[in-house]
């Protein structure tokens, strides 16, 4: 049986083809342009595979994931051209008509990082999985499901603290400005600085500005959701990065509640290169087909 996986990013496409048991098969990777082209790529890629079984698709948003709203299946107030209120699901169904999930990006690599838990025999009952990368979001699971039921999760709009010697930054975000993407995600940099963050040393002071922000977040989201574990995924993220925000986080939450040892309760993925994203990707496809099954019951 193949699965297929799609991680559709704002900045490129990651297709996959695997088998029931999550091995990878076959990969491609394609900037994101226009929905006619990298959607037209993405069902060339599939059409290949002719014993392909189902599709999950883990996407940038905000995305409409009820199935029961009129734009089910559609990427919605999308700032990136083109793109806003396009049907992602309807496009893929009419070429290649197999069951799909349909959740967000961050959703995907949770459920990843969930699946990976549980072949490790880890007893998890609730993961968060935040990326910090072109842009920034939180997919949370409980007991198995995503939480939400109004819509997914939009982590990275909450609003966070200003750091005092950051007050000169208007932020990036063209619905908030100043939201926690607007500050911490990737493009920030280029706005700040006139350069990439892989130009900028860990000695810089938006680093620490960052890390100040991200920690408010994790503190949030500590509080509120009290999940065994946070995974930090995305291009922003290095291990140096996160012990920064570690240290942040540890100096806000100033033992009000336990936690485990922050190097277990904040880490970095267990799969590599955003394997995790395939992994969950795959694992809702098998999913979609057991849904399909129940309905036709």
């Amino acid at each position: 049986m193949l699965l297929g996986s799609v991680e559709a990013g704002g900045t490129k496409f990651v297709c996959a083809v695997g088998d029931e048991n999550y091995r990878v098969i076959e990969t491609v990777a394609f900037k994101t342009t226009t929905p006619e082209e990298t959607l037209g790529q993405t069902v060339a890629f599939f059409k290949r595979f002719k014993d392909l079984k189902a599709i999950g698709i883990g996407s940038f948003g905000p995305i409409e994931v009820r199935k029961s709203a009129p734009e089910y299946g559609c990427i919605t107030k999308t700032p990136k051209k083109h793109w806003a209120h396009v049907n992602f699901v309807e496009y893929i169904k009419s070429h290649i008509n197999v069951p799909i999930y349909w959740t967000t990006d961050v959703n995907g690599s949770a459920y990843g990082e969930y699946i990976l838990s549980k072949q490790e025999n880890e007893k998890l009952e609730s993961i968060v999985y935040f990326t910090v990368g072109t842009g920034v979001g939180a997919g949370t699971i409980i007991d198995g499901k995503f939480l939400g039921s109004l819509g997914h999760a939009e982590a990275g709009h909450i609003r966070v603290k200003r750091h005092p010697k950051d007050m000169s930054f208007s932020g990036i975000c063209p619905y908030h400005e100043d939201c926690l993407e607007g500050l911490v995600s990737g493009p920030t940099f280029e706005a700040r600085l006139g350069k990439s963050g892989r130009e900028v040393p860990f000695t810089n002071p938006v680093w620490g500005y960052m890390a100040y922000y991200i920690a408010q977040a994790v503190l949030d989201y500590t509080l509120t959701i009290r999940p065994n574990q946070i995974v930090f995924g995305g291009g922003v993220i290095s291990e140096t990065f996160l012990d920064m925000i570690r240290k942040e986080f540890a100096d806000l939450l100033n033992d009000y509640v336990d936690v485990p040892d922050l190097k277990e309760y904040l880490r970095m993925p267990r799969a590599e290169d955003n394997g995790s994203a395939t992994i969950g990707d795959f694992a809702l496809a098998t999913k979609a087909l057991e849904n399909e099954a129940v309905e036709k019951l």
